[in-house]
């Protein structure tokens, strides 16, 4: 992946959002908004016009290479394995967020991912509403970027660990797992929920906040923001220490802004997850 490849992803994904998400934003119909697996997990005509956009375009650009998403993989699941094995994917997740966005609330974005058999090499996490957007290279350290520019961006420092502030989709762990869970990183400071992996991922790679733990393995949520985490500073990968991989989807998925926050969280979440 080099500035021009990266270039014409982040203009596909502008396209996208400026002709099929942003005149969908707060004007959708009821009829245009559809359950998947349960009242929290949703689609719109908005995330499902946003992937076929976004898709043909990367596509275009990048011929002979896979290009899928949430949604097509939802309507196909054996595309999800071949994330893990091709020499080269792009996985899209046109709204992530979609909760958010079908009520209304502005924490949605899109993300973009590259892939090396499973090995995050790009990351893109992007702001429609703003119009902004954090983005790295195996490469490159992450930036946060703009029309107007772009400068290089930084994670945390180390904090004790009732100093730090983070996010956990806790309920995607089985309770009791979850209560023990949850219990634990009550010893930090302050453990929220953004309904959104792009802006979770965005604030801990901009030093806003200083972990995410994900236990719901979707590349398409998780592979960008590994790869950004880790270019700004931080420290990403398994709570069993193993790198992250597209192909994995079993696990707990530790984001921190160095090594010494992740290695003190993995300590403290271990346990609770065994």
């Amino acid at each position: 992946m080099n500035a021009a490849e990266e270039a014409q992803i982040v203009d596909a994904v502008r396209a996208a959002a400026r002709a099929e998400i942003l005149p969908r934003f707060r004007a959708l119909p009821s009829a245009a908004i559809h359950q998947k697996s349960s009242l929290h997990d949703l689609v719109t005509e908005a995330d499902l016009a946003a992937e076929a956009a976004l898709s043909l375009s990367l596509r275009a650009a990048f011929p002979g290479v896979l290009v899928t998403g949430e949604e097509a993989i939802a309507a196909a699941p054996s595309l999800r394995p071949r994330l893990g094995t091709e020499a080269r994917a792009i996985v899209i997740d046109p709204i992530d967020g979609t909760w958010n966005f079908a009520h209304g609330l502005a924490t949605f974005g899109v993300i973009v991912a590259a892939l090396e058999y499973g090995r995050p090499i790009f990351g893109l996490l992007y702001d429609p509403t703003a119009d902004d957007w954090i983005v790295a290279r195996a490469n490159t350290p992450a930036r946060a970027a703009s029309p107007s520019g772009e400068h290089q961006i930084t994670t945390a420092k180390a904090k004790p660990l009732d100093a730090l502030n983070g996010h956990a989709g806790a309920w995607f762990t089985p309770r009791p797992q979850r209560t023990a869970l949850v219990a634990a990183l009550s010893q930090t400071d302050r453990l929220t929920a953004l309904r959104s992996s792009c802006h979770e991922y965005r604030f801990v790679a901009q030093g806003h906040t200083d972990y995410v733990l994900s236990s719901m393995l979707h590349p398409w949520d998780h592979a960008a923001g590994n790869l950004i985490c880790q270019q700004a500073g931080g420290a990403s990968r398994m709570l069993d220490g193993a790198p992250y991989n597209a192909a994995l989807t079993q696990g707990h998925l530790l984001t921190a802004s160095c090594e010494e926050t992740w290695s003190a969280l993995a300590a403290l979440i271990r346990p609770t997850l065994e």
